[in-house]
């Protein structure tokens, strides 16, 4: 994730990462992403040559493959 972070931080739209590891399961995390918009991520970050380095670092260490979703604004 150190190596790949910067690939995603250089990214148009991106605002932040974390990662976060479950509190009672030790091969779990949380990668949470915030972008500007979906179109950031989908059609910016997801069609670019970053994303392909991210995949070739990271994608390895997935499994399964994790589910992808977009959530809006914080309602609190």
């Amino acid at each position: 994730m150190r190596a790949a972070r910067p690939l995603i931080a250089a990214s148009p739209g991106f605002v932040a990462i974390e990662v976060r590891p479950a509190a009672e399961r030790a091969d779990r995390y949380l990668l949470r992403v915030v972008w500007t918009d979906i179109a950031a991520h989908r059609d910016g970050f997801r069609m670019s040559e970053h994303y392909q380095d991210w995949r070739r670092l990271l994608h390895g260490f997935y499994e399964p493959m994790p589910v992808v979703e977009y959530f809006g604004e914080s309602i609190v």
